[in-house]
């Protein structure tokens, strides 16, 4: 067997389709080259000199080019009510927000405002309750403070009246001593005269009483005509030092009344002679 009973046969046309192809190829080049040299201008060329003037023609008018007509304006685009509506309504509802907020706003301060204004009045009412309350205590206090000072200064005058009164009553003691000496014989030598001389005149008792009786406020039983017999301490000059009951009375009211009267008395008149004895007793009674 050959190889070429091997091969597989050859397709029908080939011979055509290569014809064709050799065909079209020398066509494009043919293109190709009268396309490069369709330009080129064997012609000779000539050049001239001109010696005259040769008219001038004009160039023709340059004609600016007309003007593009304007678009003829585009009517507006139908407004969407939809959306002019959804517009609305949001403005509507900001307007409704803000207006919420500034009722909520206002209503806050005035609450504020109240509840500062009814807490002024609390502690307006707390401040003045306290000074109310404040009061009768510092009135107290201050009365309380002042009863005392009266009292200290009551005490202190009275310490005083007492140790002045001491002193008056030892002067006077000294005073009766040296009296007494005098009436008792005096001094080693003395005729006894300084003792007759120092005796009360006859009358000067009697103006004594008619001092001290006046004085006498007495609302008892004057027809049972009580006594009592008092000793008088006197000072030189009159005043009444100090007051002893001898014998006490029937009558205690009596008695009570008459060391009133000699206290309110303090002082009693001097004698003639310008003297007042130390020591007096005297008898007081209601009726004469």
């Amino acid at each position: 067997m050959s190889t070429t009973a091997l091969r597989p046969p050859e397709a029908a046309g080939i011979g055509r389709g290569l014809a064709l192809a050799l065909l079209a190829h020398a066509l494009l080049i043919i293109a190709l080259t009268y396309g490069l040299n369709w330009h080129s201008d064997s012609s000779p060329a000539f050049e001239a000199e001109l010696w005259s003037s040769v008219p001038q023609v004009a160039a023709p008018r340059e004609e600016a080019p007309p003007e593009p007509e304007p678009e003829a304006p585009k009517p507006p685009p139908e407004p969407d009510r939809r959306a002019q509506q959804r517009a609305a309504d949001e403005a509507a509802a900001e307007q409704r927000e803000a207006e919420i907020a500034i009722a909520k706003a206002k209503k806050a301060k005035e609450e504020k405002a109240r509840e500062e204004a009814a807490k002024l009045e609390r502690d307006k009412a707390a401040k003045d309750k306290a000074a109310k309350d404040k009061a009768p205590k510092e009135k107290a206090d201050q009365e309380e403070q002042d009863r005392k000072k009266a009292k200290d200064a009551k005490a202190a005058k009275e310490a005083k009246e007492a140790k002045d009164a001491d002193a008056r009553r030892e002067a006077q003691r000294q005073e009766n001593l040296r009296r007494i000496q005098g009436m008792a014989g005096g001094t080693p030598g003395s005729t006894g005269a300084a003792a007759q001389n120092a005796a009360p005149s006859a009358g000067w008792k009697g103006r004594v009483v008619g001092r001290i009786k006046p004085l006498i406020i007495y609302s008892g039983n004057r027809d049972a005509n009580p006594t009592v017999l008092v000793r008088l301490t006197l000072g030189p000059d009159g005043r009444i030092l100090g007051t002893r009951v001898l014998t006490a009375s029937s009558d205690a009211e009596w008695d009570r009344a008459v060391l009133r009267a000699i206290e309110k008395a303090e002082m009693l008149p001097r004698d003639t002679d310008g003297r007042v004895p130390p020591v007096v007793d005297l008898n007081l009674f209601p009726l004469e």
